[in-house]
C-alpha cells in the first residue's frame, strides 16, 4: 500500500472525489485486478482502486498499457448497475465522462474521443478506458472501469510517435484535480440506464475523434456501435473497432 498520492493520503482521497473507498498502491500488476478483488468484497459502487504504477497495466484487446511510475493516473472504479449495460454504452459514458471532467481540469489539453474509448489529443492518445464485467451466475455481479491517463511522462520512446502527455501541451495540469473531477463522473453512470439517450449520443459526436480519410460518422446507436457512411452510400454498423 502507497502511504500518499500527490500529498493525499486514502482519506485525503476518499474526501476529494466522494469516493466511499480507496485502495492506494504504490505498484500493482492493474487496478482493475485491485478492483474486482474490492466487488468480491462487498465494497460499495463509486470504490476506487488507484497506484503510482502498474506492471501489466491492460488495455482493449489484452493490448499492454504502459504504467510508469508517476507518470499518469491509473485508476479503476466499481460499478454496480441495476442493469447490465447495453453492448458499449458504458465504454461511451466513461469516456464522456473523463472528457467532461478534464474540460474542467485541463482545458488547454483537451482531448478528443475516439470510438468507443480512447481519448485523443493531436492525433496521439493520451487515454483509455477499459470495462470488465464479472458475473455471479446469470446476475451482474459488478463492473470495474479502468481509466488510464498520461499525464506527466516520459513517454516511453517506442510510443512518442503515437502517444502523447497532458502536461505536452498543458504544464501545470495535476493528477489530483483531474481524479476530483473524473471519479465523481464516472461513479454516476451506474445509475444511468442500460441503453444510450439521445442527448449522450449528440454529445459524443460533438468530441468524438476520426483520422483523415476515414469513412464518416453519422451516429451512435442506443448500444455504443458506430454508424458510418460507406463510400458507396451504405450506412455501415460497426460493434467493435476494426
Amino acid at each position: 500500500m502507497a502511504a500518499t498520492y500527490d500529498g493525499l493520503d486514502a482519506a485525503a482521497l476518499a474526501a476529494l472525489t466522494g469516493a466511499p473507498r480507496v485502495e492506494l498502491h504504490d505498484s500493482v500488476p492493474s487496478t482493475l485486478d485491485v478492483t474486482h478483488a474490492l466487488g468480491e468484497q462487498g465494497a460499495p459502487g463509486g470504490a476506487i482502486a488507484l497506484a503510482e504504477e502498474q506492471t501489466a497495466g491492460r488495455g482493449r484487446g489484452r493490448r499492454a498499457w504502459s504504467s510508469p511510475r508517476g507518470g499518469g493516473i491509473w485508476v479503476s472504479v466499481l460499478l454496480r448497475p441495476r442493469a447490465a449495460p447495453a453492448g458499449g454504452a458504458l465504454a461511451i459514458r466513461a469516456a464522456l465522462a473523463v472528457h467532461a471532467g478534464l474540460a474542467v481540469a485541463a482545458p488547454r489539453a483537451l482531448p478528443l474521443v475516439k470510438w468507443p474509448n480512447d481519448l485523443v489529443l493531436g492525433g496521439r492518445k493520451v487515454g483509455g478506458i477499459l470495462c470488465e464485467a464479472r458475473w455471479i451466475g446469470e446476475r451482474l455481479g459488478w463492473i470495474a472501469v479502468g481509466i488510464g491517463l498520461n499525464v506527466h511522462g516520459p513517454l516511453p520512446p517506442a510510443l512518442s510517435d503515437h502517444a502523447i502527455a497532458l502536461a505536452d501541451v498543458d504544464p501545470d495540469v495535476r493528477r489530483t484535480e483531474i481524479l476530483a473531477e473524473i471519479v465523481p463522473r464516472v461513479a454516476v453512470l451506474e445509475q444511468r440506464p442500460a441503453a444510450l439517450e439521445e442527448a449522450e449520443r449528440a454529445a459524443f459526436l460533438e468530441v468524438a475523434w476520426q483520422s483523415e480519410g476515414d469513412a464518416p460518422i453519422v451516429g451512435l446507436a442506443p448500444d455504443g456501435a458506430l454508424l458510418i457512411r460507406l463510400p458507396d452510400g451504405t450506412l455501415d454498423r460497426r460493434r467493435d473497432p476494426p
